[in-house]
């Protein structure tokens, strides 16, 4: 008796996609106008450095790359600052460092930043998930010039931020979705951009390994899937849940 053959398997392939970033594409809502207009007065700063700063998924890297185009500004991470390298980072006049957090930054790196940012006329944008005067520095004065930074906070997504962002979401990985995912989704995931962003992408990705259309139904498996994951391995006090509580 001849064997039977094995089905094939349906591999999921990293196609990619590109989330746009320009302005045209940003949702602006009451939680994020003040970041959008900071960005667009320009270059009427009260200050050489500012901080823009806000929770994971806020919309910080969205808003840091408008401003990026408008002044022409390089993009580096916090993490990867090198002293040695200030002078060629604000070589165009305006510089985007992502990601301060204490601990994390070479703080000699960052202090000349600032205070050559000052001798050159040059302006930086911080972006950071607490304000820099609360950050944990070894370097007095750098702790002493961070203080002084003005700051523009932005507030977790409301619903309707939340419902247009899963819309852009969708759009940029060019998925067609109805009204019953987008509230399925709307009303059992924590209101975060970020969470958004990763349940667009686990749909995405489901959807081509199982050779499924993206619906409520996958969605549902996707997000029980989580929750149940997380009840398992994650205490309530480690962080953010990616699904609301019931």
């Amino acid at each position: 008796m001849a064997a039977r053959a094995r089905e094939p398997v349906q591999l999921a392939l990293a196609l990619g996609h590109s989330e746009s970033l320009v302005r045209e594409d940003f949702v602006v809502a009451s939680s994020n106008a003040a970041g959008l207009t900071m960005i667009e007065n320009w270059p009427d700063w009260p200050a050489r450095v500012l901080a823009l700063t806000g929770p994971a998924g806020s919309g910080k890297s969205h808003l840091a790359a408008i401003w990026a185009v408008r002044a022409g500004a390089q993009i580096i991470a916090a993490r990867r600052l090198d002293e040695t390298a200030a002078p060629a980072a604000l070589a165009s006049g305006a510089l985007v460092v992502e990601d301060v957090a204490g601990g994390a930054v070479n703080e000699r790196a960052l202090f000349h930043l600032i205070n050559l940012a000052s001798e050159v006329g040059a302006h930086i944008l911080l972006t950071a998930e607490t304000a820099p005067a609360g950050l944990d520095f070894q370097i007095a004065d750098l702790a002493s010039r961070l203080r002084a930074v003005p700051v523009v906070a932005l507030a977790p997504p409301d619903d309707a931020l939340l419902r247009a962002v899963l819309v852009k979401l969708f759009a940029d990985r060019q998925l067609a979705v109805d009204e019953n995912l987008l509230l399925y989704i709307e009303r059992r995931i924590e209101r975060s951009l970020a969470t958004a962003r990763a349940v667009v992408a686990e749909l995405d990705r489901e959807g081509l390994r199982q050779q499924r259309p993206v619906t409520r139904a996958l969605a549902a498996e996707i997000l029980e899937r989580w929750e149940a994951d997380r009840s398992a391995h994650l205490p309530p006090e480690n962080g953010s849940a990616l699904t609301r509580s019931s």
